[in-house]
């Protein structure tokens, strides 16, 4: 039985919703502020789950050497897209985040916006973390950029709506499971007077959670942020950001 990030038809649909223009537009900065997080200045990156290739362009434009990995085709291909009007080289792999593994072959892993804990079996997860330890060369950093779980108990409204400049109205139904370690999602997209509704679910993990699972995977020295610039996670944390190096 396919899972539910496999239907390639969400990321068809839903691009436009999930990726507007402005998301391209904080990736430079967002760049910015993980190299000068990390202090890491040239080098081989791993942007893994690159979809459409933000910030596998961003550091490829600053002379890094980029892989950019994603197992949607639809996505890769709009990656591909943009690094031909930057003008930069990327190689693009079309692979599940949990089989690719390159050893020792990278100063730097990115997986941002919160893609991270799709599977269903949680141990999947760790597996993945491990690949990416395993891919990292000594003294290499690993960034996860995600929705914790403290924020998300603040936050949490079941339902939310945004409606578009073209008439195209988006409906998000949220309900959490499994002890609170799991979050259903429904979103019901409502445009030209057709619904369309996409199902999905993922893990949900809290600063501690996640750090246990990074450490748990080979990392020794992990660092919790509520953001980019390497702040404390604290209770006015917006974003959970794991920084571990090897």
């Amino acid at each position: 039985m396919s899972e539910w990030f496999e239907n390639d038809e969400f990321w068809t649909q839903m691009y436009p919703y999930m990726f507007p223009e402005n998301k391209f537009e904080i990736a430079e900065e967002q760049v910015d502020k993980i190299l000068e997080m990390t202090g890491i200045q040239e080098g081989n990156v791993l942007d893994l789950c690159c979809g459409p290739g933000r910030h596998s362009c961003e550091f490829a434009k600053r002379g890094f050497e980029v892989t950019g990995v994603d197992r949607t085709p639809f996505l890769q291909n709009k990656a591909k897209e943009r690094a031909k009007d930057f003008g930069v080289e990327v190689e693009w792999v079309l692979e599940d985040m949990r089989n690719f593994i390159r050893k020792d072959a990278f100063d730097l892993v990115i997986n941002m916006f919160t893609s991270f804990g799709y599977f269903d079996d949680k141990d999947e997860d760790i597996h993945v973390l491990k690949n990416i330890y395993n891919s990292l060369k000594n003294g290499g950093v690993c960034i996860i950029e995600s929705m914790g779980k403290e924020v998300l108990a603040k936050f949490f409204t079941p339902t939310t709506s945004t409606e578009y400049e073209d008439g195209t109205l988006l409906i998000q139904r949220h309900e959490v499971f499994d002890g609170w370690s799991r979050m259903r999602n429904e979103w019901i997209l409502l445009k030209d007077e057709k619904a369309t509704s996409f199902k999905f679910h993922h893990t949900i993990y809290s600063g501690q959670e996640l750090k246990d699972r990074l450490l748990l995977a080979g990392f020794s020295d992990v660092k919790i942020c509520k953001n980019l610039e390497g702040d404390e996670y604290d209770n006015t944390a917006q974003r959970l950001v794991a920084v571990a190096k090897k």
